[in-house]
């Protein structure tokens, strides 16, 4: 197989014709609706797929909905409504933290941190971190949690594995609730929810189930994330969105995916991850991307990892007959 630093060169044209064909196809042939439902995060892949929407569906047929929460980065809410505002579409804001108030999942979650920071208080600001030095050398994926008490001091700690999975459960509802809310607005509307996942989050499982995971059609997963990145351009994405660092906007503390789950930049990611999907001889991948044996072996390591962590995100629920 070739391989080379261009192998995820698309044809920007011709794909934006084959997704919005597919979009069209699917609301109006399969699912019988009469537009689409998109959860505007401010990111790239929402304002692409939103993009996608208005081209098969029209203007008048897309709705984007926004669902900040107190913790949300506030460009994400400024950012998501100027490209609604570009594309023409309408929109609603709907606030979810009364929703994750009600859950506890605030309460629940600080109980969590503070046994690790027992300083930490509401005015305190967090995030969780994976290790960075991916090519560097063998280790294990165990995260930290970093807090930034009122006055800009940061403390990091490893966060054990219990915990983690605590503070985790915790964040995970607020992509639940966005899913609960997007598919009310999308009945009400008779509109199906488009969803905003792309390949390299999809493969390497970088989703929550039944949250942004939780859709009816997913017109980017077959694209990698640098490649979604080629449609936006050819789309006419605001710059502020195609210059912002990838993240997950879960924290009050800002990570991007790379310090949170990836561990690599997507330009290079995309390009291994592409290698390890097709089996690639890993000497033809050192040579086109200057990077030796062993850090390539250490990435697909990851990749393995990753994928058998999280092969139940991907699948339908077994039934006893299948």
């Amino acid at each position: 197989m070739t391989f080379s630093t261009t192998v995820l060169n698309i044809d920007p044209a011709r794909e934006i014709f084959r997704i919005t064909e597919f979009i069209h196809r699917m609301t109006h042939g399969s699912f019988k609706r009469r537009g689409a439902v998109v959860g505007l995060s401010g990111g790239i892949d929402s304002a692409v797929t939103a993009a996608l929407c208005v081209r098969a569906l029209g203007k008048d047929r897309v709705l984007g909905v926004l669902l900040p929460e107190k913790e949300s980065n506030p460009i994400s809410l400024e950012y998501g409504r100027k490209e609604a505002e570009r594309l023409g579409i309408r929109t609603i804001k709907e606030d979810i933290t009364a929703y994750l108030g009600s859950f506890g999942i605030y309460e629940r979650r600080n109980a969590v941190i503070k046994e690790i920071f027992p300083e930490f208080n509401d005015a305190c600001r967090f995030h969780v971190t994976l290790p960075q030095n991916l090519l560097e050398q063998d280790r294990l994926n165990y995260y930290s949690i970093t807090m930034e008490d009122p006055a800009g001091k940061r403390q990091k700690k490893r966060i054990s594995s219990s915990r983690w999975q605590q503070v985790s459960a915790c964040q995970n509802v607020k992509q639940r609730v966005r899913m609960v809310l997007l598919y009310h607005y999308a009945e009400r509307e008779k509109y199906l929810v488009a969803g905003t996942t792309n390949r390299s989050e999809t493969a390497q499982g970088f989703f929550v189930k039944f949250g942004d995971g939780g859709v009816d059609i997913e017109p980017l997963a077959h694209l990698y994330k640098t490649q979604v990145y080629q449609l936006a351009n050819s789309l006419g994405v605001i710059e502020e969105i195609i210059h912002r660092a990838p993240s997950p906007d879960t924290y009050s503390l800002p990570v991007t995916d790379k310090e949170f789950y990836f561990c690599l930049d997507y330009n290079l990611l995309d390009l291994l991850l592409y290698g390890y999907e097709h089996a690639v001889p890993v000497d033809q991948i050192v040579r086109e991307l200057c990077l030796k044996k062993e850090e390539i072996e250490r990435v697909f390591k990851d990749f393995r990892a990753k994928e058998q962590a999280t092969w139940h995100l991907r699948s339908t629920p077994p039934t006893l007959e299948a």
